[in-house]
This record gives C-alpha cells, sequence and structure tokens, in this order.
C-alpha cells in the first residue's frame, strides 16, 4: 500500500448564491482578482467562478441566479467546513478592522493565536472567514511549516500549552544554524560589550 502523495491546495470550491454577490464579496471585499468564468460543468443551472486568493491558487464558487444570500452560520457538524483562513501581510491586517468596519462587517477583534494573529467573519453566505498574519517570516529556504513543526517540538519539550513567540524566535535560529554554515569557530551568543 502507497500513499497519494499531496502537493498544496489546488483548489476550494464553495456554494455561492447569485453571480454578483460572489464578485462583490470575493474581489470586492478580500481583493482577490476574478480571473475565469465559465458554467458549472456538473449543472448547466450553474456557473462557477474563479478568484486567485493571492498565491496562484484558487477559490471558486458555484453560483446561480435564484439563489440569495443566506448570513446564518454554515454547519459545523462533523465533515463540514468550519472556517477558511487567507493570509494577510502585517500591513494589511492592521487595517483588515478599520476596513470591514467601513462596511458594516462584524467581526471578531483581533485574536491572538500564538504563532499568529486573527480576525473572523462571515461571509455573505454564513462560512466563517478568517484573516490571518505570522508572527514570523521563515529563514530563507524554509517554509511557515518547517518554522512551525520545530516551534511545536520545542513547546512540547518544555511543556507550554501552545506556541508562542518564543517557540518562533528559537526554531527561527535553529533553522538557520543547520542550514547556514558559518566561518566562525563558535557560533554561540556572545557579548561584544
Amino acid at each position: 500500500m502507497r500513499k497519494i502523495q499531496a502537493q498544496g491546495v489546488h483548489h476550494i470550491t464553495l456554494t455561492g448564491a447569485d453571480r454578483q454577490t460572489s464578485i462583490d464579496f470575493w474581489e470586492g471585499v478580500l481583493g482577490m482578482p476574478f480571473i475565469f468564468d465559465q458554467p458549472n460543468l456538473d449543472d448547466p443551472n450553474e456557473g462557477h467562478l474563479y478568484f486567485d486568493p493571492g498565491d496562484g491558487r484558487l477559490i471558486t464558487v458555484f453560483t446561480n441566479e435564484t439563489r440569495t444570500p443566506d448570513p446564518r452560520r454554515t454547519p459545523t457538524e462533523p465533515g463540514c467546513v468550519h472556517h477558511i483562513a487567507f493570509n494577510l501581510g502585517r500591513s494589511s491586517w492592521l487595517q483588515a478592522i478599520e476596513r470591514l468596519e467601513e462596511r458594516g462587517i462584524k467581526h471578531s477583534g483581533a485574536r491572538d493565536r500564538g504563532f499568529m494573529d486573527s480576525i473572523y467573519f462571515n461571509d455573505p453566505m454564513g462560512l466563517l472567514i478568517e484573516l490571518a498574519t505570522y508572527k514570523f517570516e521563515p529563514p530563507v529556504g524554509c517554509t511557515h511549516a518547517d518554522v512551525l513543526i520545530r516551534a511545536h517540538r520545542l513547546r512540547v519539550e518544555r511543556g507550554d500549552y501552545n506556541i508562542a513567540e518564543a517557540h518562533l524566535a528559537d526554531a527561527v535560529e535553529a533553522l538557520v544554524l543547520e542550514r547556514q554554515g558559518s566561518l566562525s569557530d563558535t557560533r554561540a551568543p556572545a557579548n561584544p560589550y
């Protein structure tokens, strides 16, 4: 038996209301360029809109002109999508609350998640959306996942409840030590004063 090795999210498809509501939300609120439009090839009564969330991958939305927005929270039973999180740069994330409030969109306010900061709100169809920003930049050649797995191991080793900034900083330092050589005899901390 062998695995089927995933190499990233190809796309996520959501059920939307009408076409314009979808365009207004995904591009008009979240700034995702509307890049592709065709019929839903499995249901000729629906459109299939494609948006770029910023990394060249896709968020797609099935639309139907007979459906209207329903802001009630989408189901959260087992097997249902709880929320979708989108990465924002720190400067954009710091503006998110103000920009949501300009539109009258209710939100959670800023939430500290240890390794990231988050803001939550519902899309027009009741799906919980998270706007997240990492509290760290991975070293060159590493990914956020590389830092997080190292920070997790440090957290567990230290008996801490959740990943915090100290775990992230120590994980970044350890990855740099492993990946980047140095001409110094020792790379231990020093005090030149």
